[in-house]
């Protein structure tokens, strides 16, 4: 039996190809795998969400609209999302919502009623696993080309792509620090679900 009821996901980097400080949603592109991996989680019952830090909105180079924007274009494209968390501020501001704090993760948590270790974050940085960490949630690491070697060397759990991710999550606790089941998200459960 799966432990997790919540995956909480990044959004840029992780769900949508990054653009830096992105306010166009005509800009936004799901990376390889996300709308079927998505998809496999909600045939499974499992709720999803985002949780996204958009400093850009502190340093004056977004709107909040701008992000409310971007953020339907991502819903309308991979949603529906059971629940969205954004921390627009800046890394000096001293809030308790921008990651690597756990703020985001536990309003989500309490927004749907579930236990923060029956959530799973699923990220592309070290800030998204440390804030994982810190809200007792599991955290798998996704790298992209801007992940640094030292945030791979320090997750607990490192995925090559999102599919391998949702598999993850979708099989129980993740055994292993790299995960490396290949195939496509697809062809690794039936129509109903279950692993093959």
């Amino acid at each position: 039996m799966n432990d997790i009821d919540l995956v909480l996901f990044d959004r840029d980097g992780t769900l949508i190809h990054d653009v830096p400080y992105n306010g166009d949603p005509e800009r936004v592109r799901p990376v390889d795998g996300a709308r079927e991996a998505l998809d496999l989680l909600r045939a499974r019952g499992i709720g999803t969400g985002v949780v996204t830090n958009q400093s850009g909105v502190a340093r004056g180079l977004l709107s909040t609209a701008d992000v409310r924007r971007v953020n339907a274009r991502v819903d309308e494209l991979l949603g529906p999302f059971d629940v969205w968390a954004v921390c627009p501020h800046g890394t000096d501001d001293g809030c308790h919502c921008r990651k690597p704090r756990p703020g985001m993760i536990l309003w989500a948590a309490g927004r749907l009623r579930t236990q923060p270790e029956r959530i799973a974050v699923i990220g592309d940085i070290g800030a998204d696993m440390e804030a994982a960490r810190r809200a007792d949630a599991l955290g798998i690491l996704v790298p992209t080309a801007q992940t640094r070697p030292e945030e791979i060397a320090a997750a607990e759990h490192v995925a090559a792509d999102l599919s391998t991710a949702v598999r993850a999550v979708l099989s129980g606790p993740p055994l292993g620090r790299v995960l490396a089941d290949e195939r496509p998200a697809e062809a690794a459960y039936d129509t109903t679900g279950r692993a093959r």
